[in-house]
């Protein structure tokens, strides 16, 4: 279902933003700007609905107006699939049910980023101070799933990423992340049977 909302929303942006006049008529009607993301991440795909979620009285008030009915025989097959999506009450459901499972995800990635920045960049002379009480509380703040939820992060994946730190590697790469990875599994699995 993500995946298919996901494409349905790439689609959309592709549309409008690929021709002048189609972004003219979209800038008509919504003050915000559609974002250019990475299609393959999944931080992107939830930062493109989120947005999608805040324009979508503007997404719709430009189907339906006059300009757009007079515009779309220029490509009228997609401009009637773009129609269609963003007047479907259905799609904009499913854009609610995938928002709201995965923004506690989404969240959690930019928590674990935001201390991995700080630790990597904080070079002062009271650094073994700030980064003992940032070890501190990272361990008493860390639980199996956070630490699965960080495993799991496509930033760490990147190419620009992995190539910021000579001799990086992904996590499914990293020995001892990997065997951490598997001690959460099996810890989730073990509570999954007893909740049964």
């Amino acid at each position: 279902m993500a995946g298919d909302v996901g494409d349905d929303a790439i689609f959309i942006r592709n549309f409008i933003m690929n021709h002048s006049m189609r972004l003219v008529l979209f800038n008509a009607y919504v003050t915000l700007k559609l974002l250019a993301i990475a299609e393959t991440l999944f931080t992107s795909v939830i930062t493109m609905l989120k947005r999608f979620k805040l324009i979508k009285r503007g997404l719709q008030a430009m189907v339906i107006s006059e300009e757009w009915c007079s515009y779309k025989e220029y490509d009228i097959s997609k401009a009637t699939k773009v129609k269609e999506v963003i007047l479907n009450d259905s799609w904009w459901d499913k854009v609610d049910y995938i928002l709201s499972f995965t923004t506690p995800i989404y969240d959690m990635f930019r928590v674990y980023e935001i201390w991995d920045t700080m630790i990597a960049k904080e070079k002062s002379t009271f650094y073994e101070v700030i980064y003992a009480i940032l070890i501190d509380r990272w361990t008493r703040s860390s639980t199996p799933l956070h630490c699965m939820a960080h495993s799991l992060n496509p930033r760490y994946y990147s190419n620009e990423w992995l190539n910021e730190v000579p001799n990086c590697l992904a996590p499914h790469r990293d020995a001892e992340i990997s065997v951490e990875r598997n001690k959460c599994l099996r810890s989730i699995f073990l509570l999954m049977r007893r909740e049964r």
